[in-house]
This record gives structure tokens, sequence and C-alpha cells, in this order.
């Protein structure tokens, strides 16, 4: 493998002269490689792996809806208790999304099979839940679910405020 100038070894020199073709099988296996362990592991990992790589994509799907709460904590708080456009589009979209959720549980599920299914629906349907009931404590701080007798009877007198506060400049 050194190329040689008068009778001189270069040390890092190659020869390209001889062509000596080493296949693969001529190669010597790496220590603690067989063959055989090989095969049997590459077809019982292929399934495995899929299998737990589909498990783990499911999950992710049932654990979708509660990875939202947190962001729609934040929209609530951002939108306030005003009544106006845009805090309604956020209650209504808060509303809408986790209820169109719920009645597709079935499509987006429809791959799910084994002793893990039934769990990750429940997981699904509670995320979702927790969205809805978030949505209604929102309607209800900004006032637009029914929660007194007035808001329903027309003979019940409304709740009267004893105090009212403002802010403003004080005249002296």
């Amino acid at each position: 493998m050194s190329l040689t100038k008068t009778n001189k070894k270069f040390k890092w020199a190659l020869d390209f002269s001889q062509k000596s073709r080493t296949s693969a099988s001529d190669l010597p296996s790496p220590p603690g490689y067989s063959q055989a362990t090989n095969a049997n592991y590459s077809e019982s990992s292929k399934d495995t792996d899929s299998n737990l790589l589909l498990i783990k994509k499911l999950w992710d799907v049932a654990l979708g809806p509660l990875k939202q709460v947190p962001m729609n904590l934040f929209i609530m708080y951002m939108a306030g208790n005003s009544i106006s456009i845009f805090p309604i589009m956020m209650v209504g979209m808060l509303i809408v999304r986790p209820i169109k959720a719920l009645f597709a549980t079935q499509s987006t599920f429809k791959m799910v099979e084994g002793t893990q299914a039934a769990g990750q629906k429940f997981v699904y349907f509670i995320g979702n839940v927790v969205n809805i009931l978030l949505a209604l404590y929102k309607c209800q701080s900004m006032g637009l679910l029914p929660t007194h007798s007035s808001d329903w009877l027309a003979f019940e007198e409304p709740l009267t405020r004893v105090e009212h506060i403002g802010g403003g400049i004080s005249m002296l």
C-alpha cells in the first residue's frame, strides 16, 4: 500500500497501481455483530417501532386540547370583560372549537385500537370539556349568561347596584 520512490517508503503515500478490490463479503464483521440477530431484530423492530410511533402520535392528539388550556387562559385575560366585538369573537371561538372537536372524536381516532384507545379518547374528551368550561366561565364573567332570575322572568326586578364607582377629576 505504499508508493516507493527510489526504494524509499513514504509514510502517507498510497499505492493505487494495484487493483485489489475488496467486496463487503471479504471484510470481517465488527466485534459483537451477528447476521442472525440482525435479521430477527429488523423484522420485529419495524413492527414495534411503528406501533410505538402510532401510540405516541395518538397520545399527542389526545393531549392536544389540554395543551391549549394555557393559551386559552391567556387569550381570555387579554380579551378583557367588556362587551365588544373582539371579546365576543374570542368567546365564540373558545366555545365552537371544542364542540366541533367533540363531534369529530370518532373521525379523529378512527385508527385507534388496542388497550390505550379508551384512555386516549377519555383524555381527549376531558380536554375539550375543560376548554368549554373555560369559555362558559368567560361568558359568565362578561355577564352574557343568564345567572339571575331577572334575566329570564319579566316580572322580576333586576339587581340594583347600591354603590357606583367611577374615575374622574375631583372638584374642590
